[in-house]
């Protein structure tokens, strides 16, 4: 039997507790009257045959059961002997009296001190079966650390971080584990394998190249048509910003590099006060989407410079978004490309809103056209570039 890798084993304990949990929790306080949630370890009482349902925050089952056990919670106990199965979901999860059935257990810490007359399946963190506890057939399940001073009467098949054995399997021991287990002499009757994880392959060279190819197709056709619809619906806002990068770049670098700095400073200072987070949240909001637009104001911009001439906006941000999408995904050029494409693009965003700011403007009443600082050797209203 192949036992699932350990990369798997906290996924399959999480799993087990929902499913648990869900089985348990929804009957849980019809089927028991006593076992409301309380703040102290407190015993319930069941009604002496037939499956019980428990439910809360510490349970203790104090009474025998004749029947099966189904009890969720953050602390159980079962002190009590079972005739039945025990069916558990906990953080800690404590089992002293005897079943007569199998145990089904999921929790973050289980110790078993009981006799388990038939099988356990349990996942958890960390599982403890005492020289007082024991299973009468198998073991199977899945945990970062194992200690097993009792006795199994059969196989034990799980996944481990660490293993420890000092008591007795009656038959075969098989464990999935990147260490060697910490066996007692004689202390398994059986055979002992050790199942390795399967080392991660590096993909070849040729796959590497396959997997960069595909990933620059996909991003080709995704963000043309990103920059196709940019170019035909927003011209005149992208040719007003790159206006901004073409006489002073270094203007708009530096802005951009001081406010990725600042604003997420402020952002964080926001966050700290009350009655900032709001704000701060619609900060980091009109952030991203700031951010996020730097990719087709640098494409437009590579096609300005390309173009010259009065191409169509659609041809400029498309051809320059093909440039800089294949820039992006060159090895070591795309972190340079990157922060450059960020920092300026963040940098004549916020000098264009700055010049377009309310307080600014001259009323037309006095006779004097406002002045707009296009940054370039034409008016805003004449694409040329």
């Amino acid at each position: 039997m192949r036992l699932p890798s350990p990369t798997r084993r906290a996924f399959s304990a999480l799993l087990a507790v929902c499913i648990l949990v869900l089985a348990t929790g929804s009957g849980a306080f019809a089927a028991s009257p006593d076992s409301s949630p309380q703040s102290a370890p407190f015993a319930v009482v069941n009604d002496g045959s037939g499956p019980q349902f428990y439910s809360g925050v510490n349970i203790d089952v104090q009474d025998d059961v004749s029947g099966d056990v189904y009890v969720s919670g953050q602390s159980v106990t079962i002190s009590g002997n079972v005739t039945g199965d025990v069916i558990a979901a906990a953080q800690t999860i404590s089992i002293t009296g005897n079943v007569d059935g199998n145990v089904r257990l999921a929790g973050q810490d289980v110790t078993i001190s009981g006799e388990v007359a038939r099988s356990g399946t349990i996942f958890a963190a960390t599982l403890t079966i005492t020289d007082a506890g024991s299973f009468g057939d198998d073991l199977v399940g899945a945990a970062g650390d194992i200690s097993i001073s009792g006795a199994i009467g059969r196989d034990v098949e799980v996944g481990v971080g660490n293993l420890t054995i000092s008591g007795t399997v009656g038959g075969n021991l098989t464990y999935n584990s990147d260490q060697e287990a910490n066996i007692a002499a004689d202390a398994v009757s059986g055979n002992v394998e050790r199942i390795a994880p399967e080392p991660e392959q590096e993909p070849s060279a040729g796959e590497k190249f396959v997997g960069w190819l595909l990933g620059l197709l996909y991003s080709l056709v995704a963000l043309s048509l990103i920059t196709v619809l940019a170019g035909w619906l927003f011209p005149r806002l992208l040719h007003r910003v790159t206006d901004r990068l073409l006489p002073r770049p270094w203007q708009a670098l530096l802005v951009g590099f001081v406010a990725s700095i600042a604003v997420p400073l402020v952002m964080l200072l926001l966050l700290a006060t009350v009655i900032g987070a709001p704000l701060a949240l619609a900060v980091l909001l009109v952030w991203i989407t700031l951010t996020l637009a730097t990719f087709v104001f640098g494409a437009y911009l590579i096609g300005r410079l390309i173009f010259r001439g009065n191409q169509h906006p659609v041809i400029k941000a498309l051809v320059g978004g093909l440039i800089l999408i294949v820039a992006l995904h060159i090895p070591w050029l795309n972190i340079v490309v990157w922060l450059a494409m960020v920092f300026l693009g963040l940098g004549a965003q916020l000098l264009a809103i700055y010049d377009r700011r309310p307080w600014r403007r001259v009323p037309s009443a006095a006779g004097i056209e406002p002045r707009t600082d296009s940054g370039g050797d034409q008016p805003p209203a004449v694409d040329s570039n």
